[in-house]
């Protein structure tokens, strides 16, 4: 009672004081209200308008279908994002005008040069250090019906639908002063001498009906899958061997490769007997995915990017490891399998299905309701100095695997199957320093002229981090960013909660302004790069 009464005198004694420690102040009246009224929203002069005025996801999906081509933005020292243009930094996405209206079946960019396969499966190339002189992308190897890309420091690797693997050298020098070797071609009865020079990566004892049917790279080094699930490995550079470890051979050097070419693929027997599905590779490493779920890693790791705890005294390792992600959830109710990989510059991810049940060992009741429910999570290793781990910190080396929480334990509600289901990522691009992650959320591709206005398209969400040095990530600035974060969509407009970038996924539609085209299957991929990032039209 004491208490609250000399709270009582204090206040009082304070309220009395204030007259007299602060001049008096003339009485002011409430400040006049500005009275806004809302401007009517436009309406269109057709549902599909208005559909357009309510949703900006609905105008990005149509405009792709529509309008199909590429974007490109980041550094253009080489003229590859902005072939054209002078500036040294291209700040937001813009279209390569080139390929406007084309659908490609992939496309790979490195700051100074830029490679493509168009719809016939031939290879288009740009950039300076493919030409000086060439301002425009030209068709260089044709006729191989080719379906993948990957580049190295000096080559490009290519994959035709056969399984032939062919290393064409990235400058238009080389291509026509080197040996151009008698070639055949998958159109009938059509061969002859190759009008560019390239070599040819043929794995050898491959069994019946065996072939290629995954090409990666990092600067000197390549990864080959075949569709046994055996994975092959080769020198992509001509200018340097591989030599830290990342062919997965042990004691393979330049002084002790075997007899042959230096770019001859070799078995990595350490793999042999697994069926690997999905392989990955940094500048200097690379990854190996078994159909188990199981993740070995290989090759340079000085930033942590193999998952290991990096060691000065032996910074590489030579040949394949487990990396034993169960240990990642040691002392919890879950079983980890991992269901997909990527890797760039000294950077790795994986992401991982987590199954809940009951360990024995565990003194934690999990209830019934809960057992079987799958968390997808995402982690990563490696250097994240310029926040291209995504975890929120900026870390020179990892000691090991660290969770990308935003981009994990996400749910939505499906209502085709009236359940909460895990959002999983369908999709990860890693570049030198930045990446991108395509989710596999519930997307919207069709509407009926019989429903509301409100019926509008959605595609797939994306996320972005790491180096932005060069406005790689697409957001105007260039600061870096150590957590994924939307962006704006291609064609402009402010990024808000409702109006973000978003891919298109497969399917098949007429293109053209409002559906006058040939009918085709297109979908949207991105491609970080080398300081480059590409939005393109896939077939």
């Amino acid at each position: 009672m004491g208490l609250v009464a000399a709270g009582a005198v204090t206040g009082g004694a304070a309220f009395w004081a204030y007259p007299h420690v602060f001049p008096k102040e003339e009485a002011v009246g409430p400040e006049p209200v500005e009275i806004i009224v809302e401007k009517p929203r436009k309406k269109g002069i057709s549902k599909e308008d208005n559909r357009g005025i309510l949703s900006s996801q609905h105008v990005q999906v149509k405009n792709s279908w529509e309008h199909p081509g590429v974007y490109a933005w980041g550094c253009n020292a080489g003229k590859v994002v902005a072939p054209n243009s002078d500036e040294s930094v291209i700040k937001t996405p813009r279209r390569i005008r080139f390929f406007d209206g084309q659908l490609l079946r992939d496309l790979k960019l490195d700051r100074d040069f830029g490679a493509a396969i168009n719809e016939h499966g031939d290879l288009v190339q740009w950039g300076a250090a493919f030409a000086q002189n060439i301002t425009v992308p030209i068709t260089t190897l044709k006729g191989k019906d080719l379906i993948k890309l990957a580049i190295s420091q000096d080559r490009i690797l290519a994959l035709a639908r056969g399984g032939s693997v062919y290393s064409i050298p990235v400058t238009h020098i080389d291509q026509q002063s080197g040996e151009k070797p008698s070639s055949s071609s998958w159109i009938p009865f059509w061969s002859g001498s190759s009008s560019v020079s390239y070599r040819s990566l043929a794995p050898q004892g491959l069994g019946f009906g065996e072939k290629v049917i995954d090409v990666k790279s990092g600067l000197h080094h390549c990864l080959l899958l075949t569709s046994k699930g055996r994975v092959f490995s080769a020198a992509s550079s001509t200018e340097t061997f591989p030599t830290r470890g990342q062919l997965g051979i042990p004691g393979l050097t330049w002084q002790t490769r075997p007899k042959g070419p230096f770019d001859q693929p070799h078995e990595i027997e350490s793999l042999r007997g697994l069926k690997v599905r999905e392989i990955a590779t940094g500048d200097f490493h690379s990854l190996a995915l078994d159909s188990e779920g199981r993740l070995f890693a290989f090759g340079d790791n000085s930033s942590g990017q193999l998952g290991f705890e990096m060691k000065p005294e032996s910074p590489c390792v030579d040949d394949p490891l487990e990396l034993p992600v169960q240990k990642l959830y040691s002392g919890t109710n879950l079983k980890p399998k991992v269901t997909s990989i990527a890797a760039g510059g000294h950077n790795s991810f994986f992401t991982v299905d987590a199954t809940t049940f009951q360990s024995k060992s565990s003194t934690t009741i999990v209830p019934a309701r809960e057992l079987g429910r799958v968390a997808a999570e995402t982690w990563a290793c490696g250097e994240g100095i310029k926040g291209a781990l995504g975890n929120g910190k900026w870390t020179h080396v990892s000691s090991g695997p660290t969770k990308v929480k935003l981009l994990s334990d996400l749910n939505e509600y499906n209502e085709k199957t009236n359940s909460v289901v895990p959002i999983r990522l369908s999709r990860l691009s890693v570049g030198s320093s930045h990446a991108c992650a395509i989710l596999d959320n519930v997307t919207k591709l069709s509407t009926s002229s019989q429903s509301s206005d409100s019926d509008t398209y959605y595609g797939a969400d994306t996320l972005w981090w790491g180096g932005n040095e060069f406005y790689q990530l697409g957001t105007g600035k260039r600061n870096n960013i150590n957590v994924p974060i939307h962006i704006a969509p291609l064609d402009g407009g402010k990024l808000g909660e409702s109006s973000r970038f978003q891919v298109t996924p497969k399917t098949t539609v007429r293109l053209g302004e409002g559906g006058s085209g040939r009918m085709a299957s297109v979908e949207q991929k991105v491609e970080c790069g080398r300081l480059v990032t590409a939005v393109y039209s896939s077939t």
